[in-house]
Order: structure tokens, then C-alpha cells, then sequence
């Protein structure tokens, strides 16, 4: 990944229907904060210099992105800038325009804050798509059997590059018959789109800065802009209340398991069973019902967890079985005995 690539995470939004005290991309899927599988996605895709523009509640983001960068020195640590009205996604990338400065010459990932499964693979085949073909926008794309309420991708039948991005609200019948819609995720090239983002209109009902006109003007400077169409369709969900946030919760845990089980990790009954995105487990570990894995926990090979047992961010070793167990910021020793509802915490 070239050094002037970077990323733009918008997370300005309130999410009002989620009627909740904290932003709303911290709300959690899995116990991880959608902005974090975000940040995740884009660090993993070996895009390391990442923007987050805060809004609502911008405290809280802020405070978050502080003991990130703190715990995490792996990575660059992550800038932000306060939008302190929300005017669009189009106003959003505006307040980062001093950060895509600082990249002049490389590329921009834009991504929804809220949209936690655009995943890092999707990430680096639409960079390298935007690079072979020499776009100056690749929108990333996906095609859904009902497609309401997204923008639609209206392609030229002959070039089959972008046409237009047309909102649910402005389509014709012809228009919204198109399945192919847009995820809300972008790879700019940085001074293409620095060179038409103040040419953003806000002249429409809601009287905000769209990103999706950047696309429009790209075009119509001449510029070539295309989509990336990713198979998975789950790519473009987020969560703008509890409903819809228990649903990404009920996708992601379905794939967590499902992965875990094809590297050789037993779960003979899924009942009860949550395991966070980064728990790592080994193989022929028994994983029983009740049982909660989560934050950076590592449990290794032939265990048996459960029934009801809960880890946070703990270790175990091999051959270690833990029946109705609470443990919290600990090591489990290989053969380590554990006598059921034991409750062990770090001192």
C-alpha cells in the first residue's frame, strides 16, 4: 500500500432512533463498537493513516480514539476532525480537506463509521481495481434481490463505467429497477477529488453536501469513474436502530461461528454461544452452550469451554477444560485445573 494512501471514516452522525447516551458508532456488534470493525477493516487492508470525522457526541469518539491509539501502537496513530454541523457526507469530507492535503498524490478510502462489514479484502481488490483502470472514483458496489432505499449505480451500456449515482428519492421507475446499489464506500484519488470537492451543491430539500455529486462532477470534469461489485451483500449494512443493530449482531455471530467450526473448532449446539470477531480459538477445542468468548481472548487446542462459561480478554492453553467459569484478564495455564464457577479476575 503506498505511504500517501489514506482513509476518511465518517462517524459525525447522531443515530437518533437508536435512542441511546453514546454516538452511534460505538454502538456495539459482537461487544466491539462498529467504528472499531471499521478502523479494523482499514488498518488489516494495510491502510494505516486514518482520518475519523466526529461529530455528535464528539467527546466520547474522541476519547475512544485517544485510548485506541494509546493501546494500539502497532498502527499510525488515527487523526480526527470535528464536523460541528451535520451538512452531509459531501460536508463531512470537507472538514478533512487539510488531511487529504497531506496526501497529495496518493488515494482516499471513504468509509460509513456505521457499516461495519465492508471487510479488508473488499477493500484491497476495489484499490486495485481503482489502480489498474486509473479511476479517479471506484465506488464499492453491491447487488441486492430488494435494493430500496439505496442509490442506484446507472452504468453506460456501452463502457459500462458510471453514469450516475441516482438516490431512491430521484429515480424513475426504469432507475429503480436496477439491483446494482451504492455501499456508501469509496477510493478517491486524493487530488481529483480535492480539485471538485468545494464545487458541491447543497441545493436539495435537505440543503446538505453529498458525496455522491463528487462523483457526478468527476464525471463531468472528464474523469473516469467506475464501480467495484462485491459479492457479499451484507457489504453495505448498518444499523440506525436496536432492531437493525440486532440484526448485524445476529450476521456477524453466524459467521463467527461458521468460520470457527471449518478451522476445526466444535460447537455441537450454537445455542447461548457468542464469540467476538477477535477471539482466537484451536483446534478440537469443544465449545458448549451458554458460553461467551470475547474481546482479544485466545483460547488454545483440545479445551472444553462451557456450559456457561465467560472469557474477556483472557488466555488459555491447551488441554484445559473451564465449566461454568467467569474469567476476566487472565491466564489459564496448559492442564490448568479450574473448578466449576470459579470466578477468576487479573489483580
Amino acid at each position: 500500500m503506498p505511504e500517501k494512501d489514506c482513509a476518511v471514516i465518517l462517524a459525525a452522525g447522531e443515530g437518533k432512533r437508536m435512542k441511546s447516551n453514546r454516538p452511534k458508532v460505538l454502538s456495539p456488534v459482537l461487544f466491539k463498537p462498529m467504528l472499531q470493525w471499521v478502523i479494523d477493516s482499514a488498518q488489516e487492508a494495510e491502510v494505516d493513516s486514518i482520518c475519523v470525522v466526529t461529530g455528535y457526541m464528539h467527546e466520547s469518539v474522541e476519547q475512544y480514539l485517544a485510548e485506541l491509539n494509546e493501546r494500539d501502537t502497532a498502527h499510525a496513530a488515527i487523526s480526527h476532525v470535528l464536523q460541528p454541523e451535520r451538512k452531509g457526507t459531501g460536508h463531512a469530507v470537507m472538514m478533512s480537506a487539510d488531511f487529504l492535503r497531506a496526501h497529495h498524490g496518493g488515494n482516499v478510502l471513504v468509509l460509513n463509521g456505521d457499516a461495519p462489514f465492508v471487510d479488508s479484502a473488499i477493500i484491497r481488490e476495489a484499490l486495485e481495481d481503482h489502480l489498474q483502470n486509473g479511476n479517479a472514483v471506484t465506488v464499492i458496489s453491491a447487488v441486492l434481490d430488494d435494493p430500496t432505499g439505496y442509490g442506484r449505480i446507472v452504468r453506460d451500456p456501452e463502457t459500462h463505467l458510471i453514469d450516475a449515482i441516482v438516490e431512491q428519492k430521484d429515480a424513475d421507475r426504469a432507475t429503480l429497477a436496477i439491483c446494482e446499489i451504492n455501499s456508501g464506500a469509496y477510493w478517491f484519488n486524493v487530488d481529483d477529488l480535492l480539485d471538485i470537492l468545494y464545487q458541491i451543491k447543497n441545493d436539495n430539500k435537505q440543503g446538505e453536501y453529498y458525496l455522491t455529486d463528487a462523483v457526478k462532477l468527476l464525471i463531468e470534469a472528464g474523469k473516469k469513474a467506475n464501480a467495484h461489485t462485491t459479492g457479499d451483500a451484507h457489504t453495505v449494512l448498518g444499523a440506525n436502530d436496536c432492531l437493525q443493530l440486532n440484526a448485524l449482531n445476529s450476521i456477524a455471530r453466524e459467521q463467527i461461528l461458521s468460520a470457527h467450526m471449518s478451522a476445526g473448532v466444535e460447537i455441537p449446539c450454537r445455542d447461548g454461544v457468542i464469540i467476538g470477531p477477535d477471539v482466537t480459538i484451536g483446534s478440537d477445542t469443544c465449545i458448549l452452550p451458554g458460553t461467551i468468548l470475547r474481546g482479544k481472548t485466545a483460547v488454545g487446542c483440545n479445551c472444553t469451554l462451557g456450559p456457561n462459561s465467560f472469557l474477556s480478554d483472557c488466555f488459555v492453553g491447551d488441554h484445559v477444560a473451564l465449566n461454568s467459569v467467569q474469567c476476566e484478564n487472565c491466564t489459564i495455564e496448559p492442564n490448568q485445573a479450574v473448578a466449576p464457577y470459579s470466578v477468576i479476575r487479573s489483580r
